[in-house]
């Protein structure tokens, strides 16, 4: 979940995509500041429970987490709302600590569970596994066992403004030329054609996957370094020096602002952001998936979102499995309010999807048959380290110059090594 209201002092503290490396070169814990709620309800019962949430930017959603918390009559739960774009750091070395969270929001992923940081929340999920999105499922599942509770689904794909296109008289693009063709047609002196974010972080999956690749195969090994995909890189080289991409906007890719303001026609962003740019453009927006990057090859959407786990260094391991399971399994009147009262996500919980209103007609119902015909999930596999190796892809072929299969094999090297680690 991105912010979905308006800009403000909270869209600069959400990375969707996440960056800096493995769990061991990750700093030491800074302070939270004092974001911290402590909820009473459960205070005379003597047993405390601490969660981990990174700020989310929209309006309300701090209140909305303490409120839930609060309702939770075994403990008194505590939130650390930590602000900043370094969440993943913070957590990670919180989990080195001897003052680890009991709980904590974050991705599914394989180095946790191979470092023994999470416990597995099987007997929490069983009665309910089939209400979920298979795709959740599959995507939480390491080992045989299923380590962590969906709480939103957050596709990403591109917006743009109706009205920009049709004055260039094109349609949204199909295939990645046309993309970089459109962003041509539609640059004036006060517009530029597109904005895939600053870092270009986030467009990084969906190159692969429109590419016709993937990140990794089913044996875990590369998958990503093709000839399309460098190909690929190449073209994204030449739109980056085109001066038909907005660089440098005041904020990165999640927050709608670029869009909104009017510095670009295109835009890259989440399905969060919707409301916000529906107040703000009305009718005069449209949203498609990364178009296809190579011939037969489908468009790709990433279906990011957040889950809730439970560290293996919980104070009361039972207790904090029983708080996830009430707030993320049992409350599913909390669950619809998290996904559909603070912007727009798709609820993890299939009975909750199919009834949510909001998401049944226009550009929502849109969102929801893109993230169903092109999603891609969490591969539990791609760690951090390998995350941020094809995000330095980026940095080193198209911000700067080295040659596609240069910086894709420097990419391998450190991907390589993680895969060594995590399989042999």
């Amino acid at each position: 979940m991105r912010a979905s209201g308006a800009a403000g002092s909270g869209w600069d503290r959400r990375r969707v995509l996440r960056a800096l490396g493995g769990v061991a070169a990750l700093g030491p814990l800074a302070a939270c500041g004092s974001n911290n709620g402590r909820s009473g309800s459960g205070g005379g019962s003597g047993n405390r429970l601490t969660q981990y949430f990174h700020a989310y930017g929209e309006a309300g959603t701090q209140d909305a987490i303490k409120r839930y918390a609060k309702g939770f009559g075994k403990a008194d739960v505590k939130t650390q709302w930590i602000t900043g774009d370094n969440f993943e750091s913070k957590l990670f070395s919180a989990l080195l600590s001897s003052d680890a969270p009991d709980v904590f929001e974050f991705h599914p992923q394989i180095h946790m569970v191979r470092a023994g940081q999470i416990l597995p929340l099987d007997d929490i999920v069983a009665p309910v596994k089939d209400d979920f999105n298979p795709a959740d499922i599959a995507s939480h599942t390491i080992d045989g066992k299923i380590w962590g509770v969906r709480m939103i689904d957050d596709p990403q794909f591109f917006f743009y403004r109706k009205s920009l296109l049709a004055k260039a008289g094109i349609a949204p693009p199909q295939t990645l030329d046309e993309l970089i063709e459109a962003a041509a047609k539609l640059t004036t002196d006060k517009v530029k054609g597109v904005f895939l974010g600053n870092k270009l972080h986030a467009i990084v999956r969906p190159l692969i996957w429109a590419s016709g690749a993937d990140c990794l195969d089913a044996e875990n090994q590369i998958a990503y370094h093709t000839d399309q995909v460098a190909q690929n890189l190449g073209k994204l080289r030449t739109l980056f020096t085109s001066g038909d991409q907005l660089l440098d906007a005041p904020s990165d890719f999640w927050d709608p602002s670029a869009l909104i303001q009017g510095l670009t026609a295109i835009q890259w962003c989440g399905m969060w952001a919707m409301p916000a740019m529906q107040k703000a453009l009305g009718d005069d927006l449209g949203v498609f998936p990364f178009p296809s990057a190579a011939p037969g090859a489908a468009p790709a959407v990433y279906n990011g979102g957040w889950s809730m786990f439970v560290s293996s260094k919980a104070k009361d391991k039972d207790l904090a499995k029983e708080y996830v399971k009430w707030l993320w399994i049992d409350q599913t009147q909390h669950q619809e309010d998290w996904a559909l009262g603070y912007g727009f996500h798709i609820p993890p919980r299939t009975s909750l999807a199919d009834s949510a209103e909001k998401l049944k007609s226009g550009l929502p119902a849109e969102g929801v048959r893109l993230f169903n015909e092109f999603g891609h999930f969490d591969n539990p596999a791609w760690t951090q380290a390998m995350i941020a190796a094809t995000e330095g892809v980026m940095a080193d072929c198209v911000r700067s110059d080295m040659a596609p299969e240069a910086a894709l094999d420097k990419a391998d090297k450190k991907i390589n090594d993680e895969l060594r680690k995590l399989f042999g």
